[in-house]
């Protein structure tokens, strides 16, 4: 009688989403696979861990990252359509109410601070803000750091840009936050409201009523903005390709169960949202049966818009077929 193969031990770094939770319990297992969830709550770490010589066998990981060293030809990843991190962005972009800005286009020859230039979540907010309300983007003087104290929001090196673009480093001994507080920034564009947001009075959102806006984005567009997405090193894929089909049905049966039971039809709420039941019913009213789609297809309008921002805001040269960036179809 033929031994059992042994299942191949798999650590996966990932925040611990509703969509994740099933894998994080065992509830649902991959095939073939044990995996060894890490909960990773800060994105930059992980993505900063992931560059190191250390990496997870497996991750949560920043779209831009990723499309950018895959572009180059310096990716040590293969990535799965796999979307742990979704969210519309129009309301983190916050000013101050001195500077002026009532409208996207008011933004044009201001000082803006940003995290990171090239994370996902920035490119997203100047692709929406360029194609949705013509602001010229080079008309902006960007400053990049750390949203909550001095200095840069990383230290590893990320892919360069292929073209100039204004863009100075904080160096001043304040953070974004402080410097958006005391005028010297007319407004940010960070992953993250500053703390000052609901303290200042001053400080406020571009789109005070953003629900509205980014549901009339989500209408007009279809496109749902990914951040992150699933990666695995390269090295142990080539060794096994087998845990791709494995891992792919395995994320797509824990965000079903996570799926049903939101939508459960129970008196309780498995949440702390009050209103979570008139949430769902939006939700499934504008989105549909699978409000978290994964895969190629249902997400293509967002994946190829989100390359063709890459390749405007000269972080990639050319258009890339979006079935090239992963191998699961």
């Amino acid at each position: 009688m033929a031994s059992k193969i042994p299942a191949l031990t798999m650590k996966f770094a990932c925040g611990l989403y509703d969509r994740m939770l099933p894998l994080y319990t065992g509830e649902v297992r991959p095939e073939g696979v044990n995996l060894e969830y890490v909960i990773s709550e800060s994105p930059r770490a992980l993505f900063d861990h992931m560059s190191g010589p250390d990496a997870y066998d497996m991750a949560e990981m920043s779209a831009s990252e990723f499309v950018a060293r895959f572009a180059a030809g310096k990716c040590p990843f293969v990535a799965l359509p796999v979307f742990p991190s979704r969210l519309f962005r129009h309301s983190f972009i916050t000013v101050n109410r001195k500077a002026g800005i009532k409208t996207p286009k008011d933004l044009e020859g201001k000082q803006i601070g940003t995290a990171i230039y090239t994370q996902t979540a920035s490119v997203w907010v100047r692709g929406m803000l360029a194609h949705d309300y013509g602001v010229d983007l080079s008309t902006i003087h960007w400053v990049q750091g750390d949203l909550d104290k001095p200095g840069l929001h990383t230290d590893v090196e990320l892919m360069p840009l292929l073209k100039p673009v204004d863009i100075k480093f904080n160096e001043s001994n304040k953070s974004l936050a402080q410097l958006l507080e005391d005028g010297a920034l007319d407004g940010l564009v960070t992953p993250r409201l500053p703390e000052s947001f609901g303290v200042n009075p001053n400080i406020q959102r571009l789109f005070p009523e953003f629900r509205a806006v980014e549901l009339d984005y989500f209408r007009r567009t279809k496109i749902f903005p990914i951040m992150h997405l699933v990666v695995i090193r390269r090295d142990i894929y080539e060794a096994h390709p087998f845990v791709a089909e494995s891992l792919y049905r395995a994320f797509n049966a824990a965000k079903d169960k996570a799926v049903a039971r939101m939508r459960s039809r129970s008196g309780t709420l498995p949440f702390m949202l009050p209103w979570m039941k008139a949430d769902v019913e939006e939700l499934v009213r504008e989105f549909g049966d699978d409000p978290w789609p994964y895969g190629i297809e249902s997400n293509r309008s967002t994946l190829e818009a989100f390359i063709a921002y890459l390749v405007e805001q000269d972080m990639i040269a050319n258009t890339l077929p979006i079935e090239d960036l992963f191998v699961v179809h």
